[in-house]
């Protein structure tokens, strides 16, 4: 009888382990989709679509194109988020305040720097170089769109290499970017594991 007792004991706790194997995939599902995830359980890989206009813009403005790479995935995992505005106001692949992406010149900007910008406004190179914005047509179709994502990533570049980025100071850079100790370490976390990437 001991003997049987046993073996029921052993089957019963392989059966108790199922379920919580099953929970713990779940666990790590749900968590791989968000930012509250423990880093390691997190997404990593840049879309290749991207690494291009990464490189390209990241020559131009003389800075790590890890960096644009890690801001792109910090601000709207690689543009997968919908819809690309935030509760804030800040709009496209690498989310820019208004007032950034047109200049904090323009007459509607204050505050945290949503504006009341119109809509034919917010894209035109000339209005974005009359109020001192930080908005790209890179794409040269005429205008600086912060939802296109080749425009948005250039101005981030911009903006990035104008506030440090280009002269070494990448925390300076992030923090201007968005005023928060936790931001500027997940950047860094992606740009270490971007740059272990390419070595």
């Amino acid at each position: 009888m001991a003997k049987k007792r046993r073996r029921l004991k052993k089957r019963a706790y392989g059966c108790l382990a199922i379920p919580f194997l099953l929970a713990a995939f779940l666990l790590m599902a749900v968590f791989s989709i968000t930012d509250k995830a423990p880093k390691f359980l997190q997404s990593k890989s840049i879309p290749e679509a991207y690494m291009p206009i990464y490189k390209a813009a990241a020559e131009e403005y003389g800075i790590p194109w890890e960096l644009l790479a890690a801001h792109h995935r910090v601000e709207t995992k690689f543009s997968t988020m919908d819809p690309m505005i935030s509760p804030a106001g800040a709009e496209g692949p690498m989310q820019f305040m208004p007032c950034t992406f047109v200049g904090w010149e323009h007459p509607t900007c204050s505050g945290l720097g949503k504006g009341d910008i119109p809509e034919e406004e917010k894209t035109d190179p000339a209005v974005i170089a009359k109020y001192g914005g930080y908005g790209v047509d890179a794409n040269g179709d005429g205008k600086a769109d912060p939802f296109n994502v080749e425009d948005a990533i250039y101005s981030a570049a911009y903006y990035l290499s104008e506030n440090g980025a280009a002269d070494g100071d990448m925390k300076r850079a992030i923090f201007a970017y968005n005023q928060s100790d936790q931001y500027v370490s997940d950047i860094l976390y992606y740009v270490g594991e971007y740059t272990k990437r390419e070595q």
